[in-house]
């Protein structure tokens, strides 16, 4: 974890529970580094680009927490620099929740998650939400290629802080990409077994019934 990422998330509530719970010596170490790595490095950017989807967080003014997934194609979510996220926000079904939250309360918390590899990358941020009309070259940087879905807003966030999670707990689940690409030398293997097959009842039935010259001679 990043002495960014302690910064936000140890409340003194939060430091006050690891006390009691035994916890607090090991994490106490955050509180020392000068460099807080906040900025993303490539590592976090390539994870980022190969994600189809993310958990986002958001807050509304009563205080009320609320959690949506968002999907789209690998790589929607972009990373702009060192300290900015962008996506192109989808119309979806019009109820505005998390874009009412994060118009009144600009705090945001993301996680990202790849379960094949049992991996997790935890973002903290605040957002601008910039309508369509008002900066084109961004929407069009921002919309996927051959993605049919209505660009309403971006979404950009100034990076906080992230975190990679531990993998504990985290079950393995695969995608149909990610099963298609185990499975494709299964299906070779087993198309050069059937073509094999093909070739030895061919042979198979020669033997057993040789061509009437063949016979006569």
């Amino acid at each position: 974890m990043s002495r960014a990422y302690a910064d936000l998330a140890f409340t003194p509530t939060v430091r006050a529970w690891q006390t009691r719970m035994g916890s607090r010596a090991a994490y106490a170490r955050l509180d020392g580094p000068v460099d807080r790595h906040a900025a993303l490095t490539g590592l976090e950017a390539a994870f980022i680009a190969a994600r189809d989807g993310f958990y986002q967080a958001s807050v509304s003014e009563t205080g009320w927490p609320y959690v949506q997934y968002r999907g789209g194609p690998a790589g929607f979510l972009q990373v702009l620099d060192a300290q900015t996220l962008a996506y192109a926000d989808f119309r979806g079904n019009r109820q505005y929740i998390s874009a009412g939250n994060l118009a009144g309360q600009d705090r945001v918390s993301l996680l990202l998650m790849d379960y094949a590899q049992q991996q997790r990358l935890k973002i903290l941020g605040r957002v601008r939400l910039i309508e369509a009309a008002q900066q084109p070259e961004l929407m069009a940087q921002l919309q996927p290629t051959d993605y049919r879905a209505q660009v309403e807003r971006a979404v950009v966030i100034t990076v906080e802080a992230f975190d990679w999670n531990c993998p504990q707990h985290i079950t393995p689940r695969f995608t149909e990409a990610e099963v298609e690409q185990a499975v494709q030398p299964l299906r070779k293997a087993l198309a050069e077994a059937q073509e094999q097959v093909r070739a030895l009842q061919a042979q198979a039935a020669f033997r057993a019934s040789p061509p009437a010259a063949a016979a006569a001679d």
